[in-house]
């Protein structure tokens, strides 16, 4: 695609949100000196929302009004890709995103989507909040126009959701399953056995109930917000990823604003990515309750198989000296 391809695409979009960002909003924005405008492909329901509001809220508060920050659930705002595109061009929009996404533009992001990472997310945190890091963050600022505010945003670990029992890595093989795009993710779920349909989140409901995949990989707020309880029949608890995400926008955006304005948004987002991440942790337990009682058999297995026949995706995509940089950091 050439550069004034892209241009146009990103001038189309561009156009497009603010459409949607006028609409019903116009006198908020008008009270305002500054606006952020957030999007997720997850529900109001999921935990990670809850943390997304109280980000709004103590954003508002700290700024006394000059900054408003709008959420959009759902990917109102459209894909994820997308937004990043928007953020790039200096637009005041956000998304939260995982790092393998980000790995276009920064490799090393692509190594916290890597299986079996960390364990839970006090393990992953610390990862996030190093000092390695923020060296990360910097270069992804400086190379790709991309501000990262924080990415503690843990939505749990990913499990497998099938229309038949798995036990090991060899029943995956035939199987069709939805995985996002970035290479780190396919990589791991072509380890595993399953032959990876990487498409929209939005697409997945109505991809396993018209048989174009097999099943899905996710978390479990994800999936039971999603209703994959009325598509699917297994879920698998393989752990395989160990979800974290964050909050990113415009570099040129957020260069440009109030000195005063730029630690209150890192700070308030590190925060809010603390209460939805341990909003997620207290709803594991209730969310499997729920999907069973809708007829899905959750399944506790041995994962060393699955372990064992990921180990070389690290390798594979060149993260050999990262992984056991972070090995180092999980035994401190």
């Amino acid at each position: 695609m050439s550069f004034m391809t892209r241009s146009w695409r990103a001038v189309a979009i561009s156009a497009t949100v603010a459409g949607a960002m006028l609409a019903g909003t116009a006198s908020v924005a008008l009270a305002a000196d500054y606006s952020l405008n957030i999007n997720t492909a997850l529900t109001t329901q999921d935990p990670l929302y809850k943390g997304l509001e109280a980000f709004k809220a103590d954003v508002e508060k700290q700024t006394k009004g000059r900054m408003v920050v709008r959420l959009f659930p759902g990917s109102q705002l459209g894909k994820d890709e997308d937004v990043i595109e928007q953020a790039r061009y200096g637009a005041g929009v956000a998304v939260v995103v995982d790092g393998g996404r980000l790995a276009n533009y920064v490799k090393e992001f692509g190594v916290l989507s890597g299986p079996y990472l960390a364990s839970g997310y006090d393990g992953v945190r610390k990862v996030v909040t190093s000092p390695m890091f923020e060296d990360w963050v910097k270069k992804l600022h400086d190379t790709a126009g991309l501000q990262v505010l924080s990415f503690n945003w843990w939505q749990g670990e990913r499990h497998l959701l099938t229309n038949k029992p798995i036990t090991k890595p060899a029943d995956l093989s035939g199987v069709r399953m939805r995985t996002p795009g970035a290479p780190v993710w396919m990589e791991t779920i072509r380890a595993m056995g399953a032959t990876p349909a990487p498409m929209g989140w939005a697409e997945v409901y109505p991809a396993l109930q018209q048989g174009v995949i097999d099943a899905v990989e996710a978390q479990h707020p994800a999936s039971y917000n999603s209703r994959l309880y009325e598509v699917t029949k297994y879920v698998t608890k393989t752990g395989h990823f160990n979800l974290i995400t964050g909050i990113v926008g415009s570099a040129k955006w957020f260069d440009g604003l109030p000195a005063e304005f730029k630690p209150i948004l890192r700070n308030a987002a590190l925060a809010a990515g603390d209460i939805a991440s341990r909003g997620t942790e207290a709803s594991l337990a209730q969310i499997e309750k729920d999907m069973a009682a809708k007829g899905v058999t959750i399944t506790e297995v041995d994962t060393k198989p699955f372990r064992d026949a990921t180990a070389g995706v690290y390798a594979k995509l060149g993260y050999t000296e990262l992984k056991a940089q972070i090995d180092g950091m999980m035994a401190k």
